[in-house]
């Protein structure tokens, strides 16, 4: 075991949030080290294969913090803890501004609120290298070289394995080094190492019964180290039992040409999903995080249907930026079609008469404007409830797919972790996916992964600055 030279700060992870923390304090002459697990200069992480969109809540980060704000509360339905609602609303701008300084490029993409700060060059529609030279690739590339021209460092194949403490402080981190048990002495710790969405065990213990029953749709790297360290030195963990994801289809599963897009939000939204009774079991109006979350926490997740018509199809199907019509046919994917209802049924494994009953009620609900009234109720506040009433009808399985993990390391507003006191844990702060209080509870409210994992990583690192200076 060997003792390095003190860092200011050691950050655990080098995706979005610790890239943005390091370089941030290596700009204020901070001294700083990143730790990356993974072996080359261009290692997985769900920051360089993300899509690339910076918003909060699906608003524009540029809008004013007070609308910002009410959009948080309103998509977490009051989840969101006030001091992380806060951080978001009034300093996402900040973090996104500090990027752009070093050299990110952002992009609008078509009108939507949400995409008019979109990292450049877009990624690719389809193909495994979707995200080859562009968007986040680019962006953790051009962080990379800003941090060292800055004097920070990127240390490549060194996985953290636990935190040192001492006093009740963090002093720094035991790790692997290219095959080498190492002590690293710090001041400041940052675990910014992602979720524990690619860990099986915690899934089972959180999210789903049957973690095999749900599609990876990140890089398959977040395993929830950060968490169970910072666990065990004493910290407060938040409720870890959302995600951020899509209903995916089903094919997914064994197909990689359907994931990570198309994703199947559109046509759920606006149709009807079934179980294998051809009951609807959840409202599909509260949007396709919310169905993703409510489909992994099935008895069986791989019970879902979406069933939607021609109007549907051709409408919203063709809506999103990878839409579903035509990719889920053309990439591969099992679409059943048929011109009546009970033909569908037979197609896709259903009771007909079950089915018909469901489709009958469900568009008398949308004709007299009493959805609310539908068992469970179909809310029309973010999404419209189409009528399925237009041959063809289609059909097709579904799977949630899993993108980041919502809960984890509790946070204040400065990205200090807390202990079951809530009070900060001197020396340790998260930032990013493994962070949690700020998205989650029971709608599944989604505030943004790259604008989360920007900001907190900018506020650790001004905190960190801040009280260095002291």
């Amino acid at each position: 075991m060997t003792s390095n030279t003190t860092q200011d700060a050691l950050i655990i992870g080098g995706g979005l949030a610790g890239l943005t923390c390091a370089l941030r304090l290596a700009d204020q002459g901070v001294k700083v080290a990143v730790l990356e697990k993974g072996d080359s200069e261009r290692y997985a992480c769900n920051s360089r294969i993300c899509g690339g969109a910076f918003h909060v809540s699906y608003r524009d980060v540029y809008e004013p913090p007070a609308a910002l704000l009410n959009a948080i509360n309103t998509l977490t339905q009051g989840f969101a803890k006030a001091e992380l609602a806060n951080t978001m609303a009034h300093h996402a701008a900040t973090a996104v501004n500090f990027l752009k300084s070093k050299g990110v490029r952002y992009m609008k993409v078509g009108n939507a609120s949400h995409r008019q700060t979109t990292l450049a060059p877009p990624i690719a529609t389809k193909g495994r290298d979707y995200w080859h030279g562009r968007g986040g690739d680019v962006m953790l590339r051009t962080l990379q070289a800003a941090l060292k021209q800055a004097g920070g460092t990127l240390l490549i194949n060194t996985r953290a394995l636990n935190l040192r403490m001492a006093g009740g402080a963090c002093v720094g981190v035991e790790a692997e080094q290219n095959g080498a048990r190492v002590n690293l002495d710090a001041r400041n710790v940052v675990i910014c190492d992602g979720g524990f969405q690619a860990n099986h065990e915690l899934l089972k213990a959180y999210i789903t019964r049957e973690p095999t029953k749900i599609r990876q749709r990140n890089a398959q790297t977040a395993i929830g180290d950060g968490l169970k360290m910072a666990r065990a030195a004493g910290a407060q963990l938040t409720a870890m039992n959302r995600f951020y994801g899509h209903p995916l289809i089903q094919d997914a599963l064994t197909n990689d040409d359907l994931w990570p897009f198309p994703v199947m939000d559109d046509l759920c939204v606006a149709g009807v999903v079934v179980d294998l009774s051809a009951n609807r079991f959840v409202d599909e109006g509260l949007g396709g995080v919310y169905l993703a979350n409510h489909i992994a926490g099935m008895d069986d997740p791989l019970a879902g249907t979406v069933i939607y018509d021609h109007p549907i199809w051709e409408g919203p199907g063709k809506a999103f930026l990878t839409p579903a019509n035509p990719l889920i046919v053309s990439n591969g994917g099992t679409v059943h079609k048929a011109n009546t209802l009970f033909e569908l049924a037979q197609k896709a494994g259903l009771p007909a008469a079950a089915l018909e009953a469901t489709v009958a009620h469900y568009n008398a609900a949308v004709d007299a404007g009493a959805t609310a009234q539908l068992t469970p109720a179909r809310s029309v506040t973010r999404h419209q409830a189409w009528p399925i009433r237009t041959a063809p009808f289609y059909a097709a399985r579904l799977v949630a797919g899993i993108t980041y993990t919502m809960g984890g390391i509790a946070i204040d507003g400065d990205s200090r972790v807390l202990d079951h006191n809530n009070n900060p844990i001197t020396g340790l702060y998260a930032a990013g996916a493994c962070s949690g209080g700020l998205e989650g509870g029971e709608a599944a409210g989604y505030v943004g992964g790259l604008s989360k994992s920007a900001t907190t990583g900018f506020r650790a690192a001004e905190h960190i600055a801040a009280n260095r200076a002291r």
